[in-house]
């Protein structure tokens, strides 16, 4: 039995060299709001929420890190998105796949789509300015 009742997620948190930048992308593409942040101090961060589902704390990188920028992939040092279904990344359900695939496209974003057939779900595959790994996958309508 495992030690911890009643988990969900609270929040994800990202590094970035420009948080800002990071938080207009994430509010765009997701609808992201801002909410009230903490003062660090030393270091920006913003905080960001998703209603009904969770954070995502956006921490301004120590520019005395070694580690490159974004992870890409778990296999790869390159940019490609079709190494993520491997990979390292955070994946959200949409509504409306089809067209927020279509948006993607629209804004220039290099894609990699994908399926689980035998589920009715559809997938895509990409990376935010930072170059964290992201899944964007259509309702399970086995679920439905």
């Amino acid at each position: 039995m495992a030690a911890a009742k009643g988990v969900s997620l609270n929040h994800i948190s990202r590094e970035s060299s420009d948080v800002t930048r990071l938080a207009n992308f994430y509010k765009e593409i997701f609808g992201f709001e801002e909410i009230e942040t903490p003062n660090f101090g030393e270091f920006k961060v913003i905080w960001l929420n998703l209603p009904s589902a969770f954070s995502l704390h956006l921490i301004e990188r120590n520019p005395a890190t070694k580690l490159p920028e974004g992870p890409w992939s778990a296999t790869s040092a390159v940019a490609d998105p079709s190494h993520l279904p491997r990979g390292h990344h955070i994946c959200f359900s949409v509504d409306n796949f089809d067209s927020f695939v279509q948006t993607l496209k629209d804004k220039g974003v290099e894609t990699f789509q994908s399926s689980v057939p035998s589920r009715g779900v559809k997938q895509v595959f990409f990376f935010d300015p930072d170059g964290n790994g992201l899944e964007v996958a259509s309702k399970d309508t086995q679920k439905q």
